[in-house]
């Protein structure tokens, strides 16, 4: 019976152990500060990540600009990496729960053909994201 109590307190610690690395882990501004390989505009899923992409003939700064006031507003968001004047800002996004980073670059790119706006949201954690990156997008997009 003890030996029960003691493999149930070891795994305690380790379930404890792991949701502070979670939420305390450094943010590596190099890792996470990128924007996609994806060229087409659109919506664009992966495993654990999602892209939106959008062409802009004009307005691209008020565009940019408008998305990241929407960003900043969201819960448990802040800034990673970035600035407006830069054109590409990076946001941790944590979850309400045990604080799982997700990472969301917004950046706008000037192209002959007009501003390219593009906002790629990603997991730290885990093979699937379960949508959560695209719902968010989408939720930003709606209260555009």
């Amino acid at each position: 019976m003890k030996i029960i109590y003691i493999a149930l307190l070891f795994l305690g610690g380790a379930v404890v152990a792991g949701a502070v690395w979670v939420r305390f882990a450094p943010d590596d501004p190099a890792r996470w500060h990128v924007t996609s390989s994806l060229t087409d505009p659109g919506h664009h899923g992966g495993a654990n990540s999602h892209v939106y992409r959008e062409p802009l003939a004009e307005g691209g700064q008020e565009r940019f600009a408008a998305f990241d006031a929407v960003i900043r507003a969201t819960p448990r968001t802040e800034v990673l990496a970035g600035s407006l004047e830069e054109g590409r800002i990076t946001y941790v996004t944590r979850s309400k729960l045990m604080g799982y980073p997700d990472y969301t670059t917004l950046s706008l790119t000037e192209t002959p053909q007009g501003a390219l706006l593009e906002v790629f949201s990603r997991a730290r954690y885990g093979k699937s994201d379960l949508g959560v990156n695209r719902a968010r997008i989408e939720g930003w997009l709606a209260a555009l």
